[in-house]
């Protein structure tokens, strides 16, 4: 037998033996034989010959996710439209070196030890005060100067029923960039045959630590580098939000989002009600979502009139960051030609921004002999 027909699966080396026996009689079923759901390839390597590994999950219905071990990034998402066609809806780069820039916006990429901002890079633990790295104003921001977005991952693919998947692990040693503890932290990527991409995160401490992980996607249903997102509509099930210093640092406040220009109770225009917001000139605000922290339940959608794409947000998560762009200014290039600004939305999952300073916020600490477990679901369709 050869390696390829002993590699198959019970059940895809039947059909494989029923389209040898009967050709023309049997329509093979595509799930059955997918045995190149998950591929690896070389994305290029860092100054010291670290090799960055890509991988590409594939589903059944045209679907592709790709995500290098570099930051375990998610550098393309290719998605079917209402008319079949795929495009690239997340804002990546074609080349390894687009993701070492160290003013690059994050695209993709896993961030922690703690996503978005600590005021001042200050926090105390226990009765001890720790201090971070500051690369955002007078904070730190997004796990400081060298990230996990700005770390190697190590990446074993896994086997899923109706899916596709790899887990990337990556130890976060004790002081890294400020923070106490050991951590060692696994992501999981899986793309299903329902059209989901689902990232599950997975963390363990040996001493209490601050502890907030996201990925930092850019969304374009349109596809990358397609216009702006302005016109996209967005629903966002939160009744409250937190409203920020000048500086993005939460005041402590969960406000109402009625009456304000943050309310997406009802599906609107993304673009709708930006210029009641000249500070910033958009959206970067964290969001107070509705419904049980640790149970997965649906909080966000996004349309693309055009495409009809849709995506469906789930997490387990407290609170999300609705971030659209602001930074874009057309002098980054990626799969989807220049990146101009409101070329995409983020919808960061997560904890509240520095949680760590505001006891009223849900708690980011995690302990010894506890496991930090989240998940996040962007889930795709279409309409007509």
């Amino acid at each position: 037998m050869s390696k390829k027909l002993a590699a198959l699966p019970f059940a895809g080396f039947l059909a494989f033996l029923a389209v040898a026996l009967f050709p023309g009689r049997v329509k093979m079923n595509a799930a059955a034989v997918q045995e190149d759901s998950v591929q690896k390839a070389t994305f290029g390597k860092l100054d010291d010959g670290t090799e960055i590994e890509q991988y590409t999950l594939r589903n059944t219905n045209g679907m592709v996710a790709k995500i290098i071990t570099y930051g375990a990034t998610l550098t393309e998402l290719w998605v079917p439209d209402k008319a079949g066609k795929s495009a690239d809806v997340v804002l990546g780069f074609d080349s390894l070196q687009g993701y070492l820039n160290p003013n690059q916006p994050y695209f993709g990429g896993t961030i922690g030890r703690y996503a978005n901002r600590i005021a001042k890079g200050k926090f105390t633990l226990d009765g001890k005060q720790y201090t971070l790295a500051i690369n955002n104003g007078p904070n730190s921001l997004h796990g400081g100067k060298f990230g996990f977005n700005r770390r190697v991952w190590k990446a074993q693919p896994e086997k899923i029923a109706h899916g596709a998947a790899v887990r990337f692990s990556y130890l976060s040693k004790d002081g890294e960039e400020g923070y106490p503890g050991n951590l060692s932290v696994m992501v999981t990527y899986a793309l299903t045959d329902d059209n989901a991409l689902k990232i599950s995160y997975r963390a363990t401490t040996d001493k209490a630590t601050p502890i907030n992980l996201t990925n930092h996607s850019y969304f374009n249903l349109a596809g990358a580098g397609n216009g702006n997102i302005l016109k996209e509509t967005l629903w966002l099930d939160a009744d409250k939000y937190t409203p920020t210093d000048s500086t993005l640092i939460p005041t402590g406040e969960l406000k109402p989002v009625a009456g304000t220009p943050y309310d997406f109770r009802k599906p609107m225009e993304i673009g709708a009600r930006i210029s009641q917001i000249p500070e910033i000139g958009g959206y970067d605000i964290n969001y107070v979502l509705n419904g049980k922290m640790g149970l997965l339940r649906r909080i966000a959608e996004v349309k693309d009139a055009a495409s009809g794409r849709v995506m469906e947000v789930s997490t387990t998560e407290p609170g999300v960051q609705l971030y659209i762009g602001i930074g874009l200014d057309g002098s980054l290039h990626g799969v989807g030609g220049a990146y101009q600004k409101y070329g995409a939305v983020c919808l960061e999952t997560q904890h509240f921004p520095d949680s760590v300073n505001h006891p009223n916020f849900p708690s980011a600490i995690l302990r010894p002999g506890k496991v930090f477990r989240s998940e996040t679901i962007y889930k795709f369709s279409t309409s007509h």
